[in-house]
This record gives C-alpha cells, structure tokens and sequence, in this order.
C-alpha cells in the first residue's frame, strides 16, 4: 500500500467545527464486513449491536491544555509553545513544539503570564520544530504543574479553524478520561454520554479500561510513499492486567469485542503473545497498522471519519478492508457526514 492510496478529496465545510450538540446524537455509520453493506444510524444506536458480555475497549487517557503561548526576550515576538512530554519532572524539562520555529534557538528565553510568572530556557533542538525546555519556576512541583493548567488552553487541532471556546474544555475530552497525559483526545470516545454507557451497562455490556496518552505519533503526517518506510513516534501505554484478562475470556467465548478508536487497537496490538492473547503491559508502543494487517484482539471498531493520508485512516482500512472503506467514504460525503475530531463516527462489525 502506498500513501496515494489514502489520498480523497474532502470538501472543507465536511471538517467538523464544533462537535454535535449532545454526545450520542452525532451520526453513525455503520459498515458490515460479512454483507458489505451500509448502513445510516445515530451514534445512541450503537447499544443495538452489542449483547450482555460483549467488551467496549476505552481508552481513558485524560488530555491536558498543552497549548501555551509565551513571549520571546527581548523581541516581544508571540511563540507557541505546545507540550509534548515531561521528560524530567525535577529539572522541570519538558519536550515541546514551537511556532514559529526558526525565531526559537537554543539560549532564547521565553516568558509566559500576563505577570512573566513563568520562564523557559530553549536548551536543545530535537527536530525541525522540536525543542527541549527547561522551566524556571521557583515553587512545589505541584505548584509548576497548577501553573501550567492555568496557562494553557485546550489543543485543538488545527483542522478546527477556530478559536478555543470555554465549551471545548468539557467536550474535547471522553467522559470517563482519568489519566492525564494526552495532547489530543481519543476521538471515538467523544461520541458516549453517561446516559448511554450506563443503558450499556444495565443491557450487559463490559467495559475494558486502558490507556494510551495520546501523542504527535498519532497525528504526525507520512511523509514517504512506501508506508512500510514511515515511523511512528511513540506513545505511552498501559494495559491493566483484569482488563486483558476479560478481554481475553470474551475472546474464547466468541464475544463482540470493541476496540473504541484507533488508540485502543494500536494499545491491544502492542501486547499480543504468540497464542494470540492479550498481555497486561506498561510501556511504549510506535505501532503503525495499515493494509494488509491480521487482528488479534478486536472484532469490531468504532472510529470517526478521518482526513486524507491520516495513519487513522490507513488502520480504518485496514481493519474493513481497503475498498469497502474508500466506498464508505465516498458514500459519507455524498451524505454528508462531518470528519475529523469533533465529526461524526463509523461502527465497523
């Protein structure tokens, strides 16, 4: 599979501004492997394909405002500053972006707060746009952290042209989020209201909790035609050992299992054994899963629409099968439906 393959044109009005107005009333399409069929629902209709003892897979990654903007010395110049990873919690380094990059090189300070309350030092280049900043805050660990909370705003990605509003806080983010430590929300799950996990819950349906912070490694566009060249950056995951252990008596029961985002499916394919099972894991993963590809875990996934070339779009493909999921696609913008982030979802069974 090249990178061409994944290539579409998406009108822009169908990139989703602004998520639906309630969580599970965003649309839903729902492809069908067996039959290869179609078929239009709304996402509240998901409960109708799942039984008692059936496993959702969640990814409860918590996101945190990881978007700053500070001044730099001397000039003024206004410089984003998006965090990626804490990579020295008592030297208070942290790996991060910065826009624009080729005013940000090593020694220049920059100032954060109305007040200048917090200051960083750039005092490494890691990429193109990456650096390494040490901050200087004098204070508890837990009063830096407060600091950054109160200084950064939500990261919305940059396919919502727009402005940060008060309302993303609550809805750029899943509802059972709990672990902080991701820099962009893991988007199927935006889609479920308490109400319809706890109609879940009362119908039977388990759930298998795990995370995986979601990084740059996940959004990082390929760059190289042959995919098999392109590396993903990677994330943190852990999978709790009671949550592999009822994923894997769902799997000899012949269960629905779920994976809820293309998160969950790279965190279970990062810690398979040889017989096909899931193992409890803390680490890394870079895993990047396109066409062809055999599942191990999963047998169902929920997703959203993704944009044109994305990894999440090739591991879409991957899992219902190239063609199905570009005739998807085309059918989606013919109806209409919203991409992306805050866009409508797709159940593949």
């Amino acid at each position: 599979m090249k990178l061409s393959n994944f290539d579409f044109e998406l009108p822009e009005e169908l990139l989703a501004i602004y998520p639906a107005e309630h969580r599970d009333e965003s649309r839903l399409m729902v492809l069908n492997r067996k039959d290869q069929t179609i078929e239009h629902k709304t996402f509240k209709d998901v409960i109708n394909y799942f039984d008692e003892g059936d496993i959702l897979m969640l990814n409860n990654t918590k996101v945190f405002p990881a978007r700053m903007f500070g001044n730099k010395e001397k000039t003024g110049a206004r410089i984003e500053v998006f965090l990626l990873r804490e990579l020295n919690a008592e030297n208070r380094l942290w790996d991060v972006l910065v826009d624009p990059a080729r005013k940000i090189r090593i020694g220049n300070k920059l100032f954060f707060g109305e007040d200048d309350s917090l200051v960083a030092e750039v005092i490494d280049n890691t990429t193109s746009r990456g650096r390494t900043l040490r901050f200087l805050f004098d204070g508890s660990y837990e009063a830096f952290r407060e600091k950054l909370l109160e200084l950064g705003e939500t990261p919305l990605p940059r396919t919502i042209k727009r402005e940060v509003e008060a309302s993303d806080e609550e809805r750029y983010q899943t509802i059972y989020a709990k672990h902080e430590g991701a820099v962009a929300a893991p988007t199927a799950g935006l889609h479920f209201s308490k109400h319809l996990l706890k109609r879940l819950e009362i119908k039977g349906v388990d759930f298998a909790e795990m995370t995986l912070h979601v990084g740059l490694g996940t959004f990082s566009p390929v760059e190289v035609e042959d995919l098999s060249k392109h590396k993903m950056d990677s994330e943190q995951i852990v999978i709790p050992a009671a949550s592999a252990d009822k994923i894997n008596k769902a799997k000899i029961e012949k269960r629905r299992i779920c994976a809820v985002g293309t998160t969950v499916m790279r965190t279970v394919e990062s810690s398979v054994s040889s017989n096909a099972e899931l193992n409890a894991y803390e680490g890394w993963t870079n895993k990047f899963i396109f066409p062809p590809y055999d599942f191990s875990i999963a047998n169902t996934m929920i997703t959203n629409f993704h944009t044109p070339k994305s990894t999440l779009m090739m591991q879409a493909a991957a899992f219902a099968g190239y063609d199905f999921l570009m005739e998807a696609y085309k059918e989606a913008i013919k109806e209409g439906y919203k991409f992306s982030t805050y866009g409508d979802a797709m159940l593949i069974i």
